[in-house]
């Protein structure tokens, strides 16, 4: 049905589109205490797509006091395993049923193709639930080796009350990635969504209700980082808060858990992922598509964006001419369009932001090989070309800090040693991939990478069953996999004397 649905007629439904706007707090749509809004606006023309309840303190509080209650009240918490595996199945189910509308309120929010929206992001929602759901009944506890008169088990329990403050890069995703760990686990959750994405995580919500989650376990309430988000990360009855996001806030987050009942914080934060391609690189054709789909995918706007192309100088000027070439193919279009590969930036702010490290690259000497320049596919709309940088060196700004835009730097090295150790100059430790035809040191160079996930010959592939957070400054504590789990839980120790 979603391949039948051309530009024009997406272009129909984005008009006439009433999405929910208000917070989500006990299993009711309520208005923010204080009655304020704020404008969703389209990064595809700059349109207002609707007036966005604005969660602040009282919302917050409201919002954790549902939670808390659902919690002690053990509606989910104590539901038997199955059961809370029936309820999350019919959740997906149902996200499954609305996905062209999930979608179009993602394209709506935050610019990305709706090609995209509905056969990346909300299909990997859906699954990623999925994959959570049926973790519920088969979590198992372990028996301790002890004394044989004693008996000790280590069973898993749910924290409480989980705050998740998620992005506006991959909002159904992330999301998903967050209550799926938190609610498979037992917890009641309170989620505050991006201020630029809030539209998708309402519907999750209502739908989650519908499914048969019980009032107060799922919370949503929009609103700005320093009110809602602060208030999320200080509430003294709040036992986790897990956040992805810049690493500036994600400090925030952290402070606010020392300032207020040391509650437990997992974080995962930015990225400047190295892609190494060595001379023996092989296909180097294959290597060029990789590394300019790890960069220009979501324009850029990936936390893992392969971003800096660390290229031994003899296969340098080759492989940049052939992913300037991928580049092309690549090139922003309406995001309403099911043919196109590559939308909007998210706002205006983050555009101008792109733009200023543009403008600094070429400051610093840089050499813009491609790109470079704003582009108008519709008017008023936040596009910038796919953007390549010769000429740099490991110390300029545009290889030291996160663009989060679709901007590429190649610099260029001698060798294997060099390569590893300029990709390990970086404060972020998130992702890298190691191109090289020789498995031997294909494998030295990936346990040489200081990075929580590592590609060899590929970039950006992944799955539910595998955990994704970083090493320094890109966080603590891994989102996926049985993994995420342990940061919703925690493990108790019961010691019986026979």
């Amino acid at each position: 049905m979603a391949d039948l649905i051309n530009l024009a007629e997406w272009q129909r439904r984005a008009s006439i589109v009433t999405p929910r706007a208000q917070c989500f707090i006990d299993g009711k749509f309520v208005d923010a205490a204080s009655g304020k809004t704020f404008d969703d606006i389209s990064p595809r023309d700059g349109h207002l797509i609707a007036k966005v309840a604005e969660g602040d303190v009282e919302d917050i509080n409201r919002a954790v006091a549902a939670a808390r209650r659902s919690f002690e009240a053990g509606v989910w918490s104590r539901m038997a395993p199955f059961e809370r595996k029936k309820v999350m199945l019919r959740f997906v189910d149902l996200i499954r049923e609305h996905t062209l509308e999930l979608a179009l309120l993602e394209t709506l929010d935050v610019g990305k193709p709706i090609s995209d929206s509905i056969n990346v992001d909300i299909a990997s929602c859906a699954n990623n639930l999925q994959w959570f759901a049926e973790c519920i009944d088969k979590t198992y506890g372990e028996l301790a080796p002890v004394p044989y008169e004693s008996l000790a088990m280590i069973s898993r329990e749910p924290m409480g009350v989980v705050g998740a403050v998620v992005p506006w890069n991959y909002p159904a995703i992330i999301t998903s990635w967050k209550i799926g760990a938190g609610l498979a686990a037992g917890n009641s959750m309170v989620l505050k969504p991006a201020e630029q994405s809030p539209l998708s995580a309402l519907l999750l919500a209502e739908l989650a209700s519908q499914a048969g989650l019980p009032d107060g376990v799922l919370n949503v309430v929009p609103g700005f980082g320093p009110t809602a988000g602060a208030a999320l990360g200080l509430h003294m009855d709040v036992d986790k808060l897990a956040f992805t996001g810049s690493g500036e806030v994600g400090r925030y987050f952290m402070r606010y858990a020392a300032e207020s009942n040391a509650k437990s914080v997992s974080l995962e934060l930015g990225g400047k992922s190295p892609q190494v391609v060595l001379a023996d690189v092989g296909d180097l054709e294959a290597a060029a598509s990789a590394v300019a789909w790890g960069v220009f995918y979501n324009a850029g706007q990936t936390c893992h964006a392969g971003t800096r192309l660390i290229v031994d100088h003899r296969i340098q000027d080759d492989l940049l001419d052939a992913v300037c070439e991928v580049a092309k193919t690549l090139w922003p279009s309406d995001p309403y369009d099911p043919a196109g590969t590559m939308g909007t930036l998210v706002d205006e702010s983050q555009t101008q932001r792109v733009m200023g490290y543009i403008e600094a690259g070429r400051n610093e000497g840089a050499e813009v090989r491609i790109g470079g320049e704003r582009l108008n596919v519709t008017d008023g709309g936040c596009y910038i070309a796919p953007t390549v940088f010769s000429g740099v060196n490991n110390s300029m700004t545009i290889a030291r800090e996160e663009i989060f835009g679709p901007v590429l730097v190649s610099i260029p090295v001698d060798g294997v040693d060099e390569a590893v150790r300029v990709a390990n100059d970086s404060p972020f430790g998130l992702a890298a991939s190691i191109w090289s035809r020789d498995i031997s040191t294909a494998h030295k160079a990936a346990k040489a990478l200081r990075a929580g996930t590592v590609w060899i010959n590929t970039f950006d592939m992944g799955s539910i069953t595998t955990p994704f957070g970083g090493f320094k400054q890109s966080g603590t504590g891994r989102d996926r996999s049985m993994h995420s789990l342990d940061g919703y839980t925690h493990l108790k120790t019961t010691w019986l004397q026979m």
